[in-house]
């Protein structure tokens, strides 16, 4: 049994649509730490300590009971009180905090002593409604005015700067005994006998521009908010997986669980969809390119996902020139914040669109939604915001007019970088120096290529051939021009991208991995590229390392310089299975689930370190990584959807299938899989070195074919 790794080891986090509580494991609250209860990006509580007569208390055990809920166990350390000391562990103290848009607390404390005890409870709360960006970079200013008030033993702390307002209301209710409010503590007078449990109930309220968030107000009632309905809806259309190889079934199901935390309502007149948020605890936000590649990575698990995303990144694509934001017409949104340095406007954020690709991708995920649901209504709806993408790639995309499409920030607070790797110091060249903007990255070009192809396919739809006619010949242009400029032929790969001298960058880094999913790469410099991946320096046993270990900017576990990343793996590995090299795809997959099985619950993180494997070690997280985080959990989907090679074609009643099951998977049942308006359960299983698959369930008109 592998030794199970800790992922931000001493925190507990749970959240409930954009409302998230990130404490110590101890339930406690540290205001100089990444800590606290958030909601709309601002900390609302920022200190939170629980403690018996100003002792703290012996933690037990705590944990999360779901992605909303936690449950954290006490006892009371050797204790001073009136009539005497009560001696360690006579108590057990009950902490469970639930998040339901706002946070419901419940408090219940039982004496295991043969006398009656007599103490006070206090529990200390501090709020600094700090900005989630001045949070996760520890550095808190204070802009505004803070107001405290106890009124009819309700605590209310109120915040403004200028047009921007956020409030928490903190209210004890169901109490064994009344609370009382002095320096900064609530507090109350416990009274317990032998035997007996005290209670009380802490509801916390949150208001945030007009809008409650109430907490489910009263003891014991199962969570029923809008969201958790839609995420139980979610769990129950989702495809089903089961296997003989328990940990690979495990970590499916955990990947969807995190992807059902992670849902972002998307209104769309009158119907309401869901796309899936970034990540937790930094990332609870309509993202562009995250939300765009889950939405890819799941659309075989739940393809509604696709057009929630489509549909919101529609909803907020760019209409004008904006520097400030990055913004040009027909460009899709990297991020969108309501916190507020956004809301004072001394970031750019609401929305800023500084993303090179998630335009790109907008495109091939319409018609990959179109591949599994085959609703031409959906992409009727599509149809403008469809045609604003493409103008964008030819006049703003491709700003210089070399052909390639490039990025360069042109806001003071803009991103440096604006590719996947978008860290300030990611893209450097062989020795290991930064590279200036503007930058061509060889996985754009590929992604620019297949939204082309896709495009002419849906125009086809439409009817209009000569509009893909024409969608084919520059993506045909393209390939040659591509191909001609970015090969390192002494390499055996494509550079990274090209600078602003149009000269290559001739460092050795994962990107070229997604070029094989895009169909940029002529078969015979296929095996060349696959090859160069899987070399020491570029995999490390877990999976394909962002940036080559030669590389003197190399750090295994920086960002990424040398890190692995789960969703980007599981990229290259659809491309490696594009191109039939079955085994390498499968190579990756089992690195990967190897890495998971080391984590707590299976569950990705949203990186690890880059560092070799052997025998003798295991993964190291990233510090401060995003768990969960949608795009780490979908490349569990992806990965195995690559082993299937599940392929749909739903506007011709058509799946299409390429199992090749590895060794560390002997069989594999999907059900519940949905192509357009049929469903199918699917088995298959390793037969010596064969796969062998078999219909066991369809609903509906469904051909199924390898």
């Amino acid at each position: 049994m592998p030794t199970k790794v800790t992922v931000n080891s001493g925190l507990i986090t749970i959240n409930d649509g954009s409302s998230f509580l990130v404490t110590a494991s101890d339930g406690s609250i540290d205001e100089n730490l990444p800590q606290g209860f958030f909601v709309w990006d601002t900390r609302l509580i920022s200190y939170y300590e629980i403690s018996l007569n100003r002792c703290r208390l012996s933690l037990l055990a705590s944990s999360n009971i779901s992605h909303h809920d936690a449950l954290y166990q006490f006892t009371n350390p050797q204790l001073p009180i009136i009539n005497g000391t009560l001696p360690p562990g006579s108590l057990l103290v009950t902490v469970r905090r639930d998040i339901v848009e706002g946070m419901h607390e419940d408090i219940d404390i039982t004496n295991y002593h043969n006398e009656t005890v007599k103490f006070q409870l206090m529990l200390a709360v501090r709020s600094d409604f700090a900005d989630i960006f001045d949070v996760k970079s520890q550095q808190i200013l204070t802009r505004g005015e803070t107001e405290t008030k106890w009124e009819n033993s309700v605590l209310t702390t109120e915040y403004r700067n200028g047009s921007f307002f956020r409030s928490i209301v903190i209210e004890p209710v169901c109490g064994s005994s009344e609370p009382r409010y002095a320096n900064g503590r609530l507090m109350f007078d416990v009274v317990i006998a032998p035997g007996k449990t005290w209670h009380t109930c802490v509801n916390f309220t949150a208001l945030a521009d007009g809008k409650v968030f109430k907490p489910q107000n009263s003891c014991a009632v199962p969570h029923n908010t809008k969201a958790g309905k839609v995420r139980d809806q979610f769990l129950m259309n989702a495809t089903k997986l089961r296997s003989s190889n328990a940990e690979i079934a495990e970590y499916y199901q955990q990947a969807i669980a995190d992807m059902g935390a992670l849902r972002i309502e998307v209104d769309d007149h009158g119907h309401q969809f869901w796309m899936p948020a970034a990540g937790i605890p930094w990332f609870v936000a309509v993202f562009g390119r995250d939300s765009i590649i889950s939405s890819l990575q799941a659309i075989a698990v739940y393809h509604e996902f696709a057009r929630g995303t489509l549909l919101k990144l529609a909803q907020l694509q760019a209409t004008e020139l904006d520097d400030w934001h990055d913004a040009q017409p027909g460009k899709m949104l990297h991020e969108k914040r309501r916190d507020e340095l956004t809301t004072l406007n001394l970031l750019p954020y609401h929305p800023y669109y500084g993303t090179v690709d998630t335009t790109i991708l907008w495109i091939v995920t319409l018609a990959e939604a179109y591949n599994w649901n085959a609703d031409v209504s959906m992409l009727d709806e599509c149809r403008t915001p469809l045609e604003k993408a493409l103008s964008w790639i030819d006049k703003y995309g491709d700003f210089d007019g070399d052909g390639f499409v490039e990025y360069l920030t042109h806001s003071s607070k803009g991103l440096r970088n604006q590719g996947w790797k978008d860290s300030g110091d990611a893209i450097v060249y062989p020795d290991g120096q930064l590279v200036e903007p503007p930058i061509a990255l060889c996985e754009v070009q590929g992604y620019v290529y297949d939204a082309w192809l896709r495009a002419a396919l849906i125009y086809e739809v439409w009817g209009e051939k000569e509009q893909a006619k024409k969608l084919r010949q520059k993506a045909e242009e393209l390939y040659q021009r591509f191909n001609g400029h970015f090969w390192m032929e002494e390499e055996g790969f494509y550079c990274l991208g090209l600078d602003d001298k149009k000269q290559q960058i001739q460092s050795i880094a994962s990107n070229p991995g997604h070029l094989l999913w895009s169909g940029i790469v002529p078969q015979e410099r296929a095996k060349k590229l696959v090859n160069r991946l899987f070399q020491p320096d570029m995999w490390c046993g877990w999976g394909v390392r962002t940036l080559s270990s030669q590389n003197p900017a190399y750090n295994p576990i920086s960002y990424q310089r040398g890190s692995v990343w789960p969703h980007d793996n599981s990229i290259i590995a659809a491309g490696l299975k594009r191109y039939g090299y079955h085994e390498e795809a499968n190579r990756i997959a089992e690195g990967i689930f190897a890495a998971a099985s080391y984590f707590q619950a299976g569950r990705m993180p949203e990186l690890f370190a880059g560092i070799e494997r052997q025998d003798n070690n295991f993964p190291v997280p990233y510090p401060d990584a995003n768990i969960p985080q949608a795009w780490a959990a979908g490349s569990i989907f992806l990965l195995i959807r690559n082993i299937l090679g599940l392929k749909a074609d739903a506007s011709k009643k058509q799946l299409k299938l390429q199992p090749n099951l590895p060794d560390f998977l002997p069989d594999l049942e999907l059900t519940n899989l949905s192509v357009g308006d049929a469903t199918v359960g699917l088995r298959f299983w390793r037969d010596g070195e064969q796969t062998q698959w078999k219909v066991i369930h369809i609903d509906g008109e469904l051909e199924i074919s390898t």
